[in-house]
């Protein structure tokens, strides 16, 4: 295919597809049956997730850097081969954040960005991308974030794409992929905003 763009990107998220890359850097489409997503609702933290909240050991901001933590999510892992995240993947959906429609949730310690997510919100559905963490449980602190924010911003539904252990711990499920597009199409149908007008924020509470 030619250079993957935003309106590909758009495409295919409404369309129930999203794109990976090969070790090549060839992209291909994927649309998973069953697909993994994590109820907004019922999600609670970790038990052992509550003192680190309460120590306020990062500051949290929201879109103040987002190529830096897809490139950090691209950054080769301990018993993983190569990534999916190619150039071609970070340019596009750097295009979507220019629009207002990919965002990031980065963890910082004394100015160091040490974790975080990115993802794409389409109406009232956000795609949950990647994640990576430099520090202990930075991640999840700006998963927990995530959670706050669609709850708060009434968002429907959390795609995670595939089930694994990672998001298993974060509460996900599997439900068929005739069910997932019927919850698609109802919340990209819906209006909502996952951020302020301004694009870079702080943050401030995350318990």
């Amino acid at each position: 295919m030619n250079q993957l763009t935003a309106d590909d990107l758009i495409y295919g998220y409404i369309n129930g597809i999203f794109p990976m890359a090969d070790a090549d850097g060839s992209l291909y489409w994927y649309s998973p049956d069953p697909r993994a997503v994590i109820p907004i609702d019922s999600y609670r933290p970790a038990k052992s997730l509550r003192p680190i909240l309460n120590k306020n050991l990062f500051e949290i901001r929201i879109n103040r850097n987002f190529e830096g933590v897809m490139r950090q999510c691209a950054a080769p892992r301990i018993q993983e081969e190569g990534t999916w995240i190619s150039e071609d993947i970070i340019r596009a959906y750097t295009q979507l954040h220019d629009l207002g429609m990919a965002h990031s949730i980065e963890a910082y310690q004394e100015g160091e960005l040490v974790g975080g997510l990115y993802g794409v919100a389409i109406g009232a559905a956000f795609f949950g991308e990647s994640m990576f963490h430099q520090v202990s449980n930075a991640s999840k602190v700006a998963f927990h974030t995530l959670m706050g924010l669609l709850r708060e911003r009434n968002f429907k539904l959390l795609d995670t794409q595939f089930i694994n252990d990672n998001v298993r711990r974060f509460g996900a499920i599997e439900i068929p992929k005739a069910e997932y597009l019927a919850r698609l199409r109802q919340a990209i149908s819906m209006k909502t905003r996952f951020t302020e007008p301004d694009l870079e924020y702080l943050f401030q509470r995350v318990a």
